[in-house]
């Protein structure tokens, strides 16, 4: 009896020992780690020889091997062989990375269209790898050096000179538009002519290309990011972990007018406020229906999402109701707050995006950039909120809106209206008495050496498809795929440009576009471009 009761003690010492390093070991892998491990890959068929032999004689065909065997490196030096010897065969993954290891709140590559791979599973926790306090810690100690490192990586692409457009505002009076390019050439290339003379594959090459895409500053966080002039009217959204790391000067004016196509008269309804749960009943009764009021309701109130929200799963100090879908699509615009597509697994292979505006969605047929959402009931039930995982509702709270108060959600949408252009006529085209000399040119290029209009026709200046651009060809890194072609109808109002905001300025959009498409386009001929899209 005494000896069992002591192997008891000494089995429940030894787990408590257990226990009491691996929380110490959790620990000490958040103050020292290093994203060093390698990503679960499935490795190739290996060679015939090699297989294993299963008991029917029938060998596996695919099989986790570890990435350092002797199996999987003679594998990749055949690849490697086969590659050189035969370009045909290369693969885009032969020049990438494989994605580090790295658990919640961890750093991640800045680089990370570099790297590829598959994660440990589809599905997220809502427990976090520490207790909140300790979380709360370690990112105070990790953010300053963090945020440092993310200053000084934009400003090795970026030139943000704050410089604006003379006479050029946005559609609400109060903000300027940035005069650009402000991405950084290399040294050893004078003018974005210079470099647009060299094909692809030397851009490629010599890793020229000044416009790959940008990641999610903390891409194991990820969420929702607000800019600074959001957070200092709604501090509870302001993040333990990470700023926001493009320029306010570079982001949509705020708060935006909102334009009602049921109101042209009104110009902007707001009159300058954010619509907010507090005064949105004011502004618009009167103006809408029943069903569009209940709508913008359900669009201003808050929900738990995955980071932000009432348990100890967020990236806030303190607790928060969540956010609201008119907080990153303020006044029915966007205030430039940045997430992740929703479309992809593992967090790592998502691709940053931008805020996309509101503003015609009634005229469009695709919503989203990745996905093809048909509806504007369904873009209200998109799956951001809770990165489309139902184990992270389960713990933090799902939405509960029903399709009825979706569809009303949608109704509200569908009366956001683009703002005022009053150079373009009812065709879309422009009223040469009210256009100047370098808009009429630009307009003339839109609609030919740049084919611009190709992928922006009809009165949003959007042909509802995706397109894949393949900017692969330009720099080595994972190939992002079709991404929807955005509307330019209003577009001086929603920098920075992109899905992931790459180019930060119309100037830039210009530049990026006249490099991947190849299009010779003069300095003046850029510049009319730029005259001509203010004017939309």
């Amino acid at each position: 009896m005494k000896l069992r009761s002591a192997t008891k003690l000494g089995i429940n010492i030894t787990l408590v020992m257990l226990l009491v390093g691996f929380g110490f070991g959790i620990n000490a892998s958040y103050q020292h780690y290093q994203g060093t491990g390698l990503s679960r890959l499935p490795q190739r068929p290996l060679p015939a020889s090699k297989q294993p032999a299963t008991s029917i004689g029938i060998s596996k065909p695919l099989a986790y091997v570890s990435l350092t065997s002797p199996e999987t490196r003679e594998s990749s030096a055949t690849r490697e062989h086969e590659s050189r010897s035969n370009p045909s065969s290369h693969r885009v993954i032969d020049d990438l990375k494989l994605y580090p290891s790295v658990q919640k709140g961890m750093r991640t590559p800045f680089d990370l269209w570099n790297y590829y791979g598959r994660g440990k599973t589809s599905f997220s926790s809502p427990v976090l790898p520490m207790r909140f306090e300790q979380w709360l810690d370690f990112h105070k100690k990790q953010k300053p050096h963090l945020m440092g490192d993310v200053r000084s990586y934009m400003q090795s692409r970026f030139d943000f000179s704050g410089e604006a457009i003379s006479g050029q505002m946005m559609s609400g009076g109060r903000k300027p538009i940035m005069e650009g390019p402000v991405a950084r050439l290399p040294d050893d290339i004078s003018s974005f002519e210079a470099l647009a003379v060299l094909s692809p594959e030397e851009i490629r090459r010599r890793d020229l290309f000044p416009y790959k895409p940008l990641a999610h500053p903390i891409q194991t966080n990820a969420h929702m990011l607000f800019p600074e002039s959001w957070l200092i009217v709604h501090p509870e959204h302001r993040r333990i972990d990470v700023d926001f790391d493009i320029p306010d000067e570079y982001l949509p004016e705020f708060p935006p007018p909102l334009f009602l196509t049921t109101h042209k008269e009104l110009g902007d309804v707001t009159g300058g406020r954010e619509v907010t749960l507090d005064n949105f009943f004011e502004i618009f009764d009167g103006l809408i229906t029943p069903e569009q009021m209940e709508g913008l309701k359900e669009l201003l109130r808050p929900s738990p999402t995955t980071w932000f929200n009432h348990t100890s799963h967020r990236l806030t100090e303190s607790p928060s109701q969540g956010v609201s879908c008119l907080d990153c699509h303020v006044n029915g615009h966007t205030n430039g707050a940045i997430e992740l597509a929703p479309d992809a697994r593992p967090n790592m292979a998502r691709l940053r995006v931008d805020t996309p505006t509101m503003r015609g969605n009634y005229n469009l047929m695709q919503l989203s950039s990745k996905r093809s959402v048909r509806s504007m009931d369904h873009f209200s039930e998109i799956e951001e909120y809770f990165d489309g995982d139902p184990g992270m509702q389960q713990a933090i709270g799902p939405r509960a809106v029903k399709r009825e108060v979706t569809n009303r959600m949608g109704d509200f949408n569908a009366i956001i209206d683009y703002p005022p252009a009053p150079k373009l006529n009812a065709l879309g085209r422009l009223i040469k008495s009210r256009a100047t000399e370098s808009e009429l040119r630009g307009e003339a290029l839109f609609f030919g050496k740049a084919h611009c209009a190709q992928c922006h026709s009809g009165p949003a200046f959007v042909d509802d498809y995706m397109h894949d651009l393949k900017v692969e060809r330009f720099y080595v890194g994972r190939p992002e795929g079709p991404i929807k072609t955005f509307p330019l109808r209003g577009i001086k109002d929603s920098p920075p440009y992109l899905h992931d905001g790459r180019c930060p300025t119309l100037h830039d959009t210009v530049e990026f576009f006249n490099l991947v498409l190849e299009l010779n386009l003069t300095k003046q001929e850029k510049e009319d471009l730029v005259a001509y899209m203010l004017a939309l």
